[in-house]
């Protein structure tokens, strides 16, 4: 088992709170993230059997979503907007700009397990652009000065 026992009561907990125990899937896959930091064909497997439903249901949900990574991030997963309005503003740039910071390839690790970065096609702030998500906060209005900030107030927490 990868879940602990108060994630699977947890996930239990919301089965009552829906009609069908498919809305119960969303809910599920945001504790066991919470939990294991990514998910994976395990996960989904404990997730569809807690709530008695097929695997690849689950697996359907979590592949539509990218705020699930899919293997293991940094402790800061950055996720960068590079739909067309992030783009035009500068996003490919801004990526480009932090993976040399950072010295990483989209979707590694850095060495020192911080930071993770990988693309996403929206965030929905569009007139906030070009803007990147860090776990659950966003950032808007970024330039490579911001960024630069931001990295360095992240790397000093740790």
């Amino acid at each position: 088992m990868i879940l602990t026992e108060q994630t699977v009561e947890k996930i239990r907990a919301t089965i009552p709170k829906y009609p069908e125990r498919l809305s119960c899937i969303l809910p599920a896959l945001t504790l066991a993230y919470g939990q294991v930091g990514h998910l994976n064909e395990n996960v989904y497997r404990e997730i569809a059997e807690i709530l008695d439903l097929d695997t690849v249901r689950v697996a359907e949900a979590a592949s539509f979503y990218t705020m699930f990574p899919k293997k293991p991030v940094g402790k800061y997963f950055i996720q960068v907007c590079h739909n067309i309005a992030c783009s035009l503003l500068g996003a490919e740039s801004l990526i480009e700009y932090l993976l040399k910071k950072l010295d990483v390839k989209l979707g590694e690790i850095t060495e020192d397990g911080l930071f993770t970065v990988v693309t996403v096609e929206c965030l929905g702030s569009c007139t906030t652009a070009p803007m990147m998500q860090i776990n659950d906060k966003f950032y808007e209005n970024l330039t490579h000065e911001r960024v630069d900030q931001i990295i360095e107030e992240l790397r000093k927490q740790g």
